[in-house]
């Protein structure tokens, strides 16, 4: 994924707590990464947190307003206050994940709002072995595979379906495509737009378990009806999405003519049918490759974007460790 360049560990930690409490040991953390962030001359300090903190104290000890200083949560409940005492804030929905998964996430968001340079450094402080104390700090070299398609990309798009909706469905193929699902690499395909012209061409490949759902429990900008996507990624057919967010299908065959289509060489025929029905109707097809996870965008027929995932494996440095003794700040 990226490379760690400095690591730095210490500690231990209490029982989990609902806010990130500011006490000495995390204060003196985030003193040593703005230290090193400063002796690196890092792009950005990113704060992965457990939960919402004194913000205005965060960011007097950062610096924020000379600096990038980043700080993500798991909710974006826990960020109120944290954009006006200039902090950059970000709402990962990563509550349950592993510690890598969140750090991964946090870097990636960070990347696609532009926060930081695909191929920048940032310093990262977080709690490597338990919750609420701050005791690990890492500089990440980043990677220009950390890229994702940012709003700058899709505004090059010429189409009737809102930004917002496209956004959500490329972040979501792009999770399948470097998640998969229960270890197995996953590809599928999104046609998202001109639903009804969609529909004439396509068929049921089996049963659809989203169909008799209301709207709401369908609606593919709410991260629950997201993580029920992926689940149904896993089996064969498209999920034909209306321009509004609303998975009008899924499991769908597309039955289209692909003459006359111009493809690269080693695309299968997921690739053509999502190329061959974006030429018959305004649909904007999300196509995401099992093999490689690599995702890409059709539209008029064509290939518009595509991005390449980075990689799969992470790897993190193994070594010992023993917590020492509690001190009486921590109590």
């Amino acid at each position: 994924m990226f490379p760690l360049v400095d690591r730095i560990e210490s500690g231990a930690s209490e029982d989990s707590m609902a806010t990130q409490r500011l006490t000495k040991q995390n204060a003196a953390m985030i003193s040593a990464a703005v230290a090193l962030r400063a002796d690196r001359n890092a792009d950005a300090l990113l704060l992965l947190l457990d939960g919402s903190t004194d913000w205005k104290r965060i960011s007097e000890l950062t610096e924020a307003n000379e600096n990038v200083v980043i700080v993500a949560v798991d909710t974006i409940e826990d960020l109120d206050g944290a954009a006006e005492a200039g902090l950059k804030p970000l709402a990962l929905n990563k509550e349950k994940a592993p510690l890598l998964e969140r750090l991964q996430e946090a870097l990636l968001e960070a990347a696609a709002d532009e926060l930081i340079k695909t191929n920048g450094e940032v310093v990262a402080v977080y709690s490597g072995f338990q919750q609420g104390r701050l005791d690990s700090i890492s500089h990440l070299q980043l990677d220009e595979r950390m890229r994702r398609f940012t709003v700058r990309d899709l505004q090059t798009l010429e189409s009737s379906v809102p930004l917002k909706t496209i956004k959500a469905v490329v972040d979501l193929a792009s999770q399948i495509g470097r998640e998969g699902r229960e270890g197995k690499a996953v590809g599928t395909m999104f046609v998202v737009g001109d639903h009804r012209r969609v529909l004439e061409h396509a068929s049921d490949s089996g049963a659809d378990p989203f169909r008799g759902y209301n709207k709401k429990h369908r609606n593919i900008l709410d991260p629950k009806v997201q993580e029920d996507a992926k689940e149904i990624a896993q089996l064969d057919g498209a999920f034909v999405v209306t321009s509004d967010g609303i998975i009008e299908r899924s499991r769908q065959m597309l039955e289209v003519s692909h003459e006359d289509l111009k493809m690269t060489k080693g695309l299968g025929s997921r690739h053509w049918a999502a190329a061959a029905i974006t030429r018959k109707t305004k649909a904007v097809s999300v196509v995401v490759s099992q093999s490689t996870g690599t995702v890409r965008l059709y539209q008029n027929g064509f290939l518009i974007l595509q991005i390449v995932p980075m990689d799969k494996a992470i790897k993190w440095q193994e070594f010992a460790f023993e917590p020492p003794p509690q001190s009486a700040d921590e109590n």
